[in-house]
């Protein structure tokens, strides 16, 4: 595993335990307080995200078992800060809410307050729908990751088919080549092999017919 990739999951560890404690305590406070705590946490959540942006990149550099493991592990990592959002979501709609009906009664409009009860759960049922409407959209870009992760995958499967079918190619080639070299040998040697069979054919018939010289001159002595 890379060493910059361990440093920045580091990082991002403990930024998360970090928000966790803040998301915690938001949840207790009230006013200002709570505003002042909910803005930290998401300045670390975009902190975090920044991080898993950068363990993002560096994984895709990597070779592709440790890759495929390394962006699985982002997954549950972005999909923890999704949960974090939602939280963060559900506590300020809360406080929206609270506020709202401490400024009403600080006005002294309980009367409004009943009024406007059915207005106040629509917009309740509104922000639910947003919330709803937001978590479809970041499951749609988490498909979207893993979608864009797997062509990733398969492009460099294809280019490394397109190495392999190189490579068996040139092995082709230098088969070919050799299949070439030994047929112009077989030739040269099969051409050499007539030859010395004209020479040796030529040899013999000179010997027979000396010797049947020689026969002929005994034979009339």
């Amino acid at each position: 595993m890379s060493e910059v990739f361990e440093g920045y999951e580091r990082q991002y560890c403990e930024l998360s335990a970090n928000l966790s404690k803040k998301l915690t305590s938001a949840s207790l406070l009230d006013g200002e307080q709570k505003k002042q705590k909910i803005s930290e946490v998401k300045t670390g959540v975009d902190n975090a995200e920044a991080l898993i942006r950068k363990m993002d990149v560096e994984a895709r550099g990597l070779q592709p078992n440790v890759k495929a493991v390394l962006l699985a592990k982002l997954r549950e990592y972005k999909t923890d800060l999704n949960n974090v959002k939602n939280e963060i979501k559900r506590i300020a709609s809360a406080s929206l809410n609270q506020a709202a009906r401490d400024d009403l009664l600080e006005a002294g409009m309980a009367d409004t307050l009943t009024v406007s009860a059915n207005q106040r759960d629509r917009l309740l049922v509104s922000t639910e729908r947003l919330n709803k409407s937001s978590d479809r959209i970041l499951e749609s870009r988490k498909v979207m990751l893993e979608t864009e992760d797997l062509g990733v995958s398969l492009l460099q499967d294809l280019h490394q088919q397109r190495q392999s079918l190189s490579h068996a190619n040139n092995t082709l080639h230098g088969v070919d080549d050799n299949v070439s070299r030994s047929k112009r040998i077989i030739n040269s040697m099969s051409r050499r092999m007539n030859r010395n069979k004209w020479i040796i054919g030529a040899v013999i018939t000179v010997l027979v017919i000396v010797i049947i010289v020689i026969l002929y001159f005994k034979l009339s002595k």
